[in-house]
């Protein structure tokens, strides 16, 4: 992937410009899927993913994030976009999706998959339907919930893993 430009930001996947401040921030504390990562959680994650940053204009650093945990050839997973709250409605967002989904597709990498709570229709403009088949889908899944125990993400308490 080379850089993109687009109205004085940079989109890169340079993994040496991830702020991890900043991203560990953003997920840990302020995104609701990763409340309460361990950074060396975070660390890791990035290191065995395409991690995407969007830097912003005039020394505003690292405005948007996102990673995709992909075997460069059949499969991707895309996770932790994020965008920083003075830029959202920017377009920002889209333009890390389409941009990593154009890197994927260039290697013929021919399923995406992600999960969201509340921004199904930003993803559906990116093209992104649900399963077309979710009885085939299994999973486990060891986080603990901060919701409450009963309620629709309830899973029995097992032994935690990282996020």
């Amino acid at each position: 992937m080379i850089d993109r430009h687009r109205d004085g930001y940079l989109l890169t996947r340079d993994p040496a410009r991830v702020d991890l401040d900043r991203v560990q921030q953003w997920l840990a504390v302020e995104s609701y899927w990763a409340t309460g990562r361990p950074r060396e959680t975070t660390e890791r994650a990035i290191a065995g993913s395409w991690p995407y940053t969007v830097i912003g204009p005039d020394g505003a650093g690292a405005v948007a994030f996102a990673r995709v945990v992909t075997d460069g050839a059949t499969f991707g997973w895309l996770c932790d976009v994020f965008v920083d709250s003075a830029h959202r409605g920017r377009g920002l967002g889209s333009w890390l999706v389409e941009s990593m989904m154009a890197d994927l597709t260039a290697l013929g990498v021919s399923r995406v998959v992600l999960g969201t709570l509340d921004a199904h229709e930003v993803y559906r403009r990116q093209g992104f339907r649900e399963l077309a088949a979710p009885e085939r889908w299994m999973e486990i899944d060891r986080r603990k919930r901060a919701t409450d125990p009963s309620g629709p993400d309830a899973r029995p308490e097992t032994s935690p893993v990282p996020q």
